[in-house]
């Protein structure tokens, strides 16, 4: 029976780096060599996702440490991102980060109006706009 459990324990460690990182860099790697801009979406917005989780992880680390199902929430949550049945980290950028901060913040990204730059070119890309608000 020990041996079944450290099969469990041994497989429920892996679980974590194979759906936070092994399975997305594959998929994101079929993505850019796909035509399709849906899943470029979908994975894109998952690294992006993935970042925030990670910088957020490490800013409260000594409060998670009390959670004791910490890492299985957020084994269950990445699932939820990564499965292409949910295409969750999609529906998170689209409904937050879209419709929240860009839209809001950056109206000339994504189909909005956009801003002229001095020199006369359309600022279409989020860079252009960030130096813009920046130098302004």
């Amino acid at each position: 029976m020990s041996k079944f459990w450290s099969l469990v324990s041994g497989l429920h460690q892996l679980a974590g780096p194979v759906t936070m990182l092994l399975y997305p860099l594959y998929a994101s790697v079929v993505a850019i060599e796909s035509a399709s801009k849906e899943d470029d979406q979908q994975w894109l917005s998952y690294w992006i996702l993935y970042s925030f989780l990670t910088l957020m992880e490490m800013l409260l680390q000594p409060l998670l440490e009390w959670i004791p199902i910490w890492h299985d929430m957020k084994l269950i949550g990445v699932l939820w991102l990564v499965l292409p049945q949910f295409r969750g980290a999609a529906f998170i950028y689209n409904k937050f980060v879209r419709e929240k901060v860009i839209r809001r913040y950056y109206p000339g990204i994504g189909g909005g109006v956009h801003k002229s730059s001095p020199n006369g070119k359309m600022k279409t890309k989020f860079a252009d706009l960030i130096s813009s608000k920046n130098s302004s």
